[in-house]
């Protein structure tokens, strides 16, 4: 690493609580890159809701009053300071110990996960970059090499390719194989404006799918533009049946992905479990979010007695990460890029993104370090925003 500074700008999470628990240091020390890790000079990374519940600690699997985040294994992952940030995009400018030396200059995207193993199929404890190791809200990060996908010849953008990282699009692909979705079903998605939303209504057509879109006013026409073949207007509902039937035109719902949890789970049970007969396969619930609310009352003999199948989930696996990198290679998936930030503003980037959840803007935000704003972050930067 002769050519790379021992020390690095980086955003640094202190502890559970509000933006301040956020400091911008230049003085923290600059990861090297273990055997079979590269060493990545970051020029975008995606934020995600994950990064905001993480500093707050809301993700109680007890009680829903504790401060936490989440524990999939004996001992916590998570201590302070830590950098967040999981959906990297940069350039590897150094390698550790069994990687070849051809990987220097490769443009890569990074499968945020923290595997447990090698199976592909199976991602029992998922945990991820900016969570159980250092993330992207950084100039520097280490990861392992076969995990930090060479997207050298993909047309996007390095803020537009971090628009599309894995934290979101993997979710969304995993809520889909979970409940077995195929062609010519259809799929309701709760919370679609998001970037778990955005995916699923992109993956839905990839797969042969309908999806129809529940989201807020002011983001119709954005959704449908993606693939969504209808918009439900949440805020408009009363009678959840006669809605969805209205804006589907009376189609059997096959499965919802909902990523909001709350009052909101009961309708959509009751969507689903409507003309019974008339169903080809189960009625399935996907679920990755809790956005309404982490703690809802359910009728369990309407349940079992309908034969719903539920399905939670929170990361993906090896095959589908190595899956959703070949579309994007192939231009089969579209950024949703709203805009950017300077890493030194992340705390304006947190309010902006959560004002921005009640407002209408369509798409991930993306931290830029400020080394490298002008050339990634300045044309997409938010306006009245500069580095």
């Amino acid at each position: 690493m002769t050519d790379t500074p021992t020390t690095m700008a980086a955003m640094l999470l202190q502890g559970h609580g509000d933006i301040e628990q956020l400091i911008y240091r230049t003085d923290v020390p600059t990861p090297s890159p273990n055997t079979g890790e590269v060493l990545v000079k970051v020029s975008a990374t995606a934020k995600n809701n994950t990064d905001r519940k993480v500093r707050e600690g809301l993700y109680p699997t007890q009680d829903n009053s504790t401060v936490t985040s989440f524990q999939m294994t004996e001992s916590p992952t998570l201590s302070f300071p830590r950098i967040q940030g999981a959906d990297v995009v940069g350039r590897v400018v150094a390698v550790g110990k069994g990687v070849s030396t051809e990987r220097i200059g490769q443009r890569g995207l990074l499968d945020f996960n923290i595997y447990a193993d090698q199976r592909d199929d199976i991602n029992l404890t998922p945990d991820y970059f900016g969570h159980g190791r250092d993330g992207g809200f950084a100039e520097y990060i280490a990861v392992p090499a076969d995990q930090f996908y060479d997207m050298s010849d993909c047309p996007y953008s390095d803020a537009e390719l971090a628009a599309l990282g894995m934290c979101s699009y993997q979710t969304a692909y995993h809520m889909l194989t979970s409940a077995r979705v195929k062609a010519g079903e259809h799929i309701l998605i709760s919370g679609a404006s998001g970037g778990v939303g955005t995916a699923l209504i992109q993956l839905c057509r990839l797969l042969g799918a309908t999806p129809y879109a529940i989201s807020s006013p002011g983001k119709s026409e954005g959704l449908k533009a993606l693939g969504a073949a209808s918009v439900i207007d949440r805020t408009q509902v009363s009678d959840w049946r006669s809605a969805v039937a209205k804006a589907t035109g009376g189609v059997i719902i096959d499965a919802v992905m909902d990523l909001a949890g709350g009052s909101m789970i009961n309708p959509l049970l009751d969507v689903m479990t409507e003309h019974m007969s008339q169903r080809k396969d189960y009625p399935r619930l996907s679920i990755a979010g809790a956005s309404a609310g982490n703690v809802t009352d359910i009728l369990w003999t309407k349940i079992y007695l309908y034969q719903i199948q539920l399905f939670g989930v929170s990361h993906g696996t090896r095959a589908e990460a190595r899956q959703l990198m070949h579309w994007i290679r192939q231009g089969d998936l579209k950024p949703v890029l709203h805009g950017t930030f300077p890493l030194s503003e992340l705390h304006a980037a947190e309010r902006y993104f959560a004002s921005g959840r009640a407002q209408d803007y369509l798409g991930k935000l993306v931290i830029v370090p400020d080394s490298e704003w002008q050339q990634h972050g300045a044309p997409y930067a938010i306006q009245g925003v500069s580095a």
